[in-house]
């Protein structure tokens, strides 16, 4: 079985080639490396996951030229573009804790893209969460207080 991180990682790959104008049956038919010894229900996960951030770029792009006005998406490397649409997918969808989708997001930077991308990447969902985790707000367990939930 896959991890979410290596779920993660394909879809980003995923998403990549979406982006560079595959089609959906392209990305599910495809014979890429990072696909030998994932099972398919996990190859099925991450398809889906790069095909919903792919249908959700246009409000992640939105916000990201809102938050760095000088990087809109068309002037952002093509990798980096992918990992904040996938990231700001999982933080907006609530699929993935903010934090670690950040992180994740930092480390597929790190993996995949230049020195100075991880940097960029962290600054940029760190502006995401400042908006987005205050509007969070988190609902105690009947019968605790708040600060013990």
């Amino acid at each position: 079985m896959a991890t979410p991180r290596d779920i993660r990682k394909l879809a980003f790959q995923l998403l990549f080639q979406l982006d560079a104008g595959a089609t959906d049956e392209a990305i599910l038919a495809t014979t890429a490396p990072e696909l030998e010894g994932l099972p398919e229900k996990d190859r099925y996960k991450a398809a889906d996951m790069a095909k919903a951030a792919f249908d959700a770029r246009a409000a992640a792009d939105k916000e990201m030229v809102e938050l760095a006005p000088q990087w809109p998406a068309h002037r952002m490397a093509a990798v980096d573009r992918a990992i904040l649409r996938l990231a700001h997918f999982e933080i907006s969808s609530g699929r993935t804790p903010p934090k670690v989708a950040v992180n994740e997001a930092v480390e597929l930077a790190k993996e995949f893209s230049t020195e100075r991308s991880p940097a960029f990447v962290n600054a940029l969902l760190d502006k995401v969460l400042k908006r987005v985790l205050p509007s969070r707000v988190e609902t105690p367990v009947e019968g605790t207080s708040p600060e013990q939930a």
